[in-house]
């Protein structure tokens, strides 16, 4: 059976639950929370140096890290990735994106923003800078979905969820998407998809924490 090394808020964590419960694919949850430093033990960090979550354990014992990798691997063969190769390039292209734009702002500004005491604080500099790279990441995204329903191709795939992990929850990162509507209207879309789950969903089957695991 897979395994997911997993904080349950993060929203990087979240693009692989989302995808494995719309594949029903039975998967075990191996919590590591980030803030309790779990991700830095001697254990973790042997399964993968650069200590981040999400973490794919496959059978026999490899492990593959990167949350867009990790959906990448797992939605190939399935209409969740395209077959041709226009549309595998498109829906990487737009899952760099999503690291590069999304996640580095709208996900870095509701990570110590929301979860991490005090992270208003300590990272007032950075603030600013968060805020005008992730309205212009939304932008893009306004006016793409403007003219389709979906990001790749007019149908779901795992670039939306990709992109519906952090921009979902953007709010909690004090962004307003009322001026977004395109935006609005394709979140209640991907939501709307069979097989959807939110971000506090858990599988059945949860094996112990990461540090005790």
């Amino acid at each position: 059976m897979l395994k997911i090394y997993a904080m349950q808020s993060s929203g990087n964590s979240y693009k692989v639950r989302l995808l494995l419960a719309r594949l029903g694919l039975p998967f075990q949850l191996i919590d590591v929370d980030l803030l309790r430093g779990e991700n830095r033990t001697p254990d973790f960090l042997m399964k993968n140096p650069e200590g981040r979550v999400p973490l794919l354990e496959l059978p026999g014992g490899r492990y593959l890290p990167e949350s867009n990798a990790i959906l990448f691997y797992l939605a190939d063969g399935t209409p969740l990735l395209p077959n041709d190769p226009l549309g595998r390039a498109e829906t990487l292209r737009w899952m760099f994106f999503e690291q590069h734009s999304v996640d580095s702002s709208i996900g870095l500004a509701r990570f110590w923003l929301k979860l991490v005491r005090g992270g208003r604080d300590l990272r007032t500099h950075d603030i600013d800078r968060w805020m005008e790279e992730g309205y212009a990441a939304l932008g893009v995204m306004e006016r793409h979905l403007a003219r389709r329903p979906f990001i790749v191709d007019g149908t779901l795939s795992i670039a939306d969820l990709a992109l519906y992990a952090h921009t979902h929850v953007a709010q909690e990162g004090d962004f307003d998407l009322a001026t977004f509507p395109h935006v609005r209207a394709w979140l209640a879309r991907v939501a709307a998809q069979p097989g959807h789950v939110a971000m506090d969903w858990r599988p059945e089957y949860a094996a112990p924490r990461a540090d005790s695991a």
